[in-house]
């Protein structure tokens, strides 16, 4: 069974279900609905090495002790993380798994890495307190896949959360001062930030790890520079067309020795190769931010 999401023809049928502007309040001034990129019918579902010019911290492989506290943001519980005088932020959004020690510590290594570039990092808690069931992964039995797609129809069905997106940036960028906005999305994380790098965007720089649902159509609409991390599970064919059309900057940064979900909640840290790599991930994406925020 191939890595992440066997639940193609189960996230195909939530794309194709009518979805009114009203379902889909604007982005930012620019209705979803008028947009046919990010219209749910159309959400289907250059690469070199960054020479990082950060410095990110030691990876801890056990027992991470998260360096930022729990805000509300648009009702959401929200991880923050990094200096309070910070003027650039990054938002985060999870996988499927929620708050995990990996994807918390990772916001901590976006945020502390450079002195001379710090970023404030939020990570919303779209799926209020009831993420997925990391036993339910991978799915090789009929229930756990019964329940990864009722998942993706309910919580995770990105229409549902594509509208807060911006409207968490924005809150956010009124409230801690935040002038640039960047974003990352992790797996499912990734198609939201896909989606959420159209025209009319609040963010300058965006960067999908290890994404779910990589789709050659989402590409054109994209706006700004964007960074791409795949893992030996994505498929290469579906990254290649993706690049193939993209109108801006951008990077696709291969990972052939990791798993789906190596930067966030199935990154085996007590791993010395996943170690590397996961460190390897965090500094390609603050080169690539630093680079273009």
């Amino acid at each position: 069974m191939r890595c992440l999401y066997s639940l193609t023809p189960i996230l195909r049928s939530v794309s194709r279900t009518p979805i009114s502007s009203r379902t889909l309040p604007a982005l930012t001034r620019t209705p979803i609905a008028a947009r046919p990129s990010l219209h749910p019918r159309n959400m289907s579902t250059e690469s070199t090495q960054s020479k990082a010019c950060c410095n990110t911290p030691a990876v801890v492989a056990k027992g991470y002790e998260p360096k930022g506290e729990y805000i509300t943001v648009d009702g959401l519980k929200t991880y923050a993380t990094g200096p309070k005088d910070a003027k650039e932020g990054i938002l985060v959004v999870y996988d499927i798994f929620g708050f995990f020690n990996q994807t918390l510590q990772g916001a901590d290594i976006l945020a502390y890495s450079d002195s001379e570039h710090p970023y404030q990092v939020f990570i919303p808690d779209f799926f209020e307190g009831e993420p997925a069931d990391i036993s339910w992964y991978p799915p090789d039995n009929e229930e756990k896949g019964k329940k990864l797609g009722q998942f993706f129809q309910t919580k995770a069905a990105p229409p549902k959360t594509l509208p807060r997106v911006a409207k968490i940036a924005n809150e956010l960028k009124a409230s801690k001062n935040i002038e640039k906005w960047g974003i990352v999305g992790y797996c499912w994380g990734g198609k939201i930030v896909n989606l959420s790098s159209m025209e009319g965007t609040p963010f300058k720089v965006a960067a999908a790890c290890h994404p779910a649902m990589v789709a050659a159509d989402d590409a054109p609409g994209i706006t700004i520079p964007f960074a791409m991390l795949p893992s030996k599970d994505e498929s290469k064919e579906d990254v290649e067309k993706w690049e193939r059309a993209l109108k801006v900057p951008h990077t696709v940064e291969w990972f052939p020795t990791q798993i789906h979900g190596w930067m966030a909640a199935r990154g085996d840290l007590e791993n010395e190769e996943v170690k590397k790599e996961y460190t390897r991930g965090y500094q390609t994406v603050l080169d690539f931010f630093h680079k273009h925020m």
